[in-house]
């Protein structure tokens, strides 16, 4: 893997997005995730000035006004972007608020690595309004206006509780018994109950029950069995992901991708079961997606993006690669920006 190639790819990126990018102007804060968390795995962080970068994300944190009321429905996360952002009324409230999961963890992950002290956000009314998006079957929506519910945002509400270090955002053993609906019949995760088994639901369902501590760490290794999740079930699932090719897919009949090296990867880590995966062809694969100006590709000898770049340096990171940080795999940053230093 050609590392300084990749952090001048990324150095580009964080000076400016290329033009493909202004469609998804409305997840800016997920693109600066991918690079801000990518130039960290790849040991590079010090090319950018932190202060700035987190005085940035704080900018898209939904303010409530005078008389913040955590039971009116709305979410009090942060704002995906600027055009997602309205101007508060003359009384300091707010008449549009866009606040989202996937965009308010996606905040807390960057600060986290960049080393800001969450503990001076309001993390409470943060936490409290997030209640209001929690279902009644635990599942979670995305934002208060309405949106799909599915394990995505489960995920979401569970890293955010994690990294804040406060339960009080979500009803825990609704979101558990949700999850466990979404388990199909042949070991993997669909992303609501009774959909196909995919690598990306698959990640979201066992990461989540990692971080709400209802399975422990590299439970194949215990001599207890969990009576959750039917495990072998779902080790055999995760295992039947890699192909021939070297690569994972994320479900059966489909072509391998980058990014499955890492949301099957990172299921197989917190099982326990990396050691059963073929790491040199999965290593090859990724090489052959590796672009020669730098970043990652979905598949071979296409062009590079953002997303499968920096799923790409986690994949990497999961293989022990020299010179890389390790990654806590259920969170998707280093372990040093999950334990705060």
């Amino acid at each position: 893997m050609n590392k300084d190639l990749h952090v001048t790819f990324l150095q580009m990126m964080y000076q400016l997005l290329p033009s493909p990018y202004e469609s998804q102007e409305i997840n800016h804060l997920t693109l600066a995730y991918f690079i801000i968390s990518g130039l960290d795995i790849l040991n590079a962080l010090h090319s950018v000035e932190k202060e700035a970068v987190a005085n940035w994300v704080l900018s898209f944190q939904v303010h409530p006004g005078t008389k913040p009321d955590p039971n009116n429905g709305q979410f009090y996360g942060f704002h995906g972007s600027r055009t997602s952002q309205f101007p508060p009324d003359e009384n300091g409230v707010l008449l549009h608020n866009n606040s989202h999961l996937a965009s308010s963890y996606c905040a807390l992950a960057i600060l986290k690595i960049v080393g800001y002290d969450l503990s001076s956000l309001d993390s409470e009314l943060m936490l409290s309004s997030m209640r209001n998006l929690q279902q009644s079957d635990g599942s979670f929506m995305p934002i208060h206006t309405g949106g799909e519910t599915d394990l995505r945002f489960v995920y979401c509400a569970a890293s955010i509780c994690f990294m804040l270090d406060n339960w009080s955002g979500m009803d825990k053993e609704k979101a558990k018994d949700y999850i466990l609906l979404c388990q199909s019949y042949d070991g993997g995760f669909g992303l609501v109950p009774g959909a196909e088994s995919h690598g990306g639901a698959t990640y979201c369902a066992v990461a989540s029950l990692r971080l709400m501590g209802f399975i422990e760490d590299s439970i194949l290794s215990s001599c207890s069995s969990s009576s959750l999740i039917d495990v072998p079930l779902l080790l055999d699932w995760t295992l039947q992901r890699q192909g021939t090719d070297g690569g994972f897919q994320g479900r059966p009949n489909k072509p391998s991708d980058t990014c499955y090296a890492f949301w099957i990867g990172a299921v197989l880590r917190i099982l326990g079961g990396c050691n059963f995966v073929d790491k040199n062809a999965v290593r090859e694969f990724l090489l052959a997606c590796q672009y020669k100006y730098g970043g990652f590709s979905k598949f071979p000898e296409e062009f590079p993006d953002l997303y499968h770049t920096y799923y790409g340096f986690s994949a990497f990171s999961l293989l022990e690669e020299s010179g890389l940080k390790s990654l806590c795999s259920e969170l998707g940053i280093t372990d040093l920006a999950a334990i705060g230093v």
